[in-house]
């Protein structure tokens, strides 16, 4: 490159929350477990020469990102279920570098990382992100104003305020950059907190005063699938998440295996200690209509519960959703890629995954996502059709 780009990520806490809650319930229970990532790029972006040297040069850099005594007596206080051990333990991680491999051939970008979960599941976000921004900066790709940025984003949030729904931010993943997300939310902030909730990225949250948003992530129940089987998978990842959070942090993600499935395992004693579930891929409306019958056929008023849409959400979709839920169940939605990637340019389509897991007594397992949409579902085929049969998952339900 003839000209490097300073490095781009100032915290270690610019990454998902739902990443420092996954990694200390697994630092609590699953200490021993190995676990491997893959980055996948959907989107089938073509990546200009010398993209992967750029990139290994930001994560060697990230070796130097730690826990500052300002960042851990801010967890310490809004995330009390966060416990001091593992505030500690925090304090002194330290990404290491060599966990990640990259690899480019051409236009094609290969990223991977192996290692104890416990320490690769911070990679992914950050990552992610990184990807992202280098793939605009790199090629000179300019996008539009800050003064542009805020007039779109408070567009959006009119809209949002008129529905009367509160909206998080919950686009750091697939951000623009560090800059867009940070103008995006300091937009945001104009709202009240009955429009605007917080943030799922830590760092800001910290840097803007707001709340904090996330619990788990898809690879929470892929790892409980592979590790003690697809039959159990959801009703035991609900129950380990319990025994390390104790009812905090009730949001919980049904779509792992499909809602079908995970509603067979959600019963009233989970229903009624989880606040609500987030929806993830599928059709939103059809989804919203499952959960509100599932909670009635538990005997649970719907009202009381929430759900979380998350899944590829603009204004009309948002709106459209609320015309359906609205008095009928909580909701609120987490936006992403629409508000910190809408600059002007295509925004990327690529994810990260824990593709495999190993322990002590156990060589290396595929994982598997199925997922309500088939675009969405990830895994070694041969295991994805072994879960479909186990869990008598037809093409047409998926």
């Amino acid at each position: 490159m003839e000209q490097q780009i300073p490095f781009m990520l100032g915290s270690i806490l610019d990454n998902d929350f739902y990443k420092i809650t996954m990694q200390c319930a697994v630092i609590r229970l699953f200490p021993d477990i190995k676990g491997r990532y893959r980055f996948i790029n959907r989107g089938k972006h073509p990546f200009p020469e010398g993209f992967g040297d750029e990139l290994r040069r930001h994560v060697n850099a990230m070796a130097n990102l730690a826990l500052s005594k300002q960042e851990k007596d801010f967890l310490s206080v809004r995330c009390p279920y966060l416990n001091p051990a593992y505030l500690d333990f925090l304090q002194g991680y330290r990404y290491d570098p060599a966990e990640v491999a990259i690899a480019q051939n051409g236009t094609e970008l290969e990223v991977s990382v192996e290692g104890y979960w416990y320490r690769t599941i911070l990679w992914e976000v950050p990552l992610l992100a990184l990807i992202s921004e280098l793939f605009y900066k790199i090629q000179g790709m300019n996008r539009i104003s800050n003064e542009a940025l805020a007039l779109r984003t408070r567009g959006k949030m009119n809209v949002f305020k008129e529905l009367g729904i509160t909206v998080a931010e919950f686009g750091t993943r697939r951000r623009h950059s560090y800059e867009v997300q940070k103008e995006v939310l300091h937009t945001m902030m104009e709202y009240s907190p009955g429009e605007f909730v917080g943030t799922s990225n830590v760092h800001l949250a910290m840097l803007f005063d707001v709340k904090i948003i996330g619990t788990h992530a898809h690879e929470w129940f892929m790892f409980h699938g592979a590790r003690y089987g697809y039959k159990i998978a959801n009703a035991f990842a609900l129950k380990s998440w319990v025994k390390v959070f104790k009812g905090d942090l009730g949001i919980a993600l049904t779509d792992t295996y499909t809602t079908e499935v995970f509603f067979t395992q959600f019963n009233k004693q989970f229903a009624k200690l989880f606040d609500g579930v987030r929806h993830d891929s599928g059709d939103p409306v059809l989804f919203a209509e499952k959960t509100i019958a599932h909670y009635q056929r538990l005997g649970i008023n719907p009202l009381h519960k929430s759900i979380i849409f998350s899944d590829g959400l603009n204004p009309e979709k948002v709106a459209t959703i609320t015309r359906a839920c609205k008095d009928r169940i909580g909701i609120s939605f987490g936006i992403g890629t629409n508000l910190t990637n809408d600059v002007g340019l295509q925004p990327m389509n690529i994810v990260m995954k824990l593709v495999e897991i190993a322990a002590p007594d156990m060589h290396w397992t595929p994982t598997v996502k199925l997922s309500d949409e088939p675009g969405k579902q990830t895994g070694n085929p041969g295991m994805v059709r072994l879960a479909r049969e186990l869990l008598e998952i037809t093409v047409d339900e998926i």
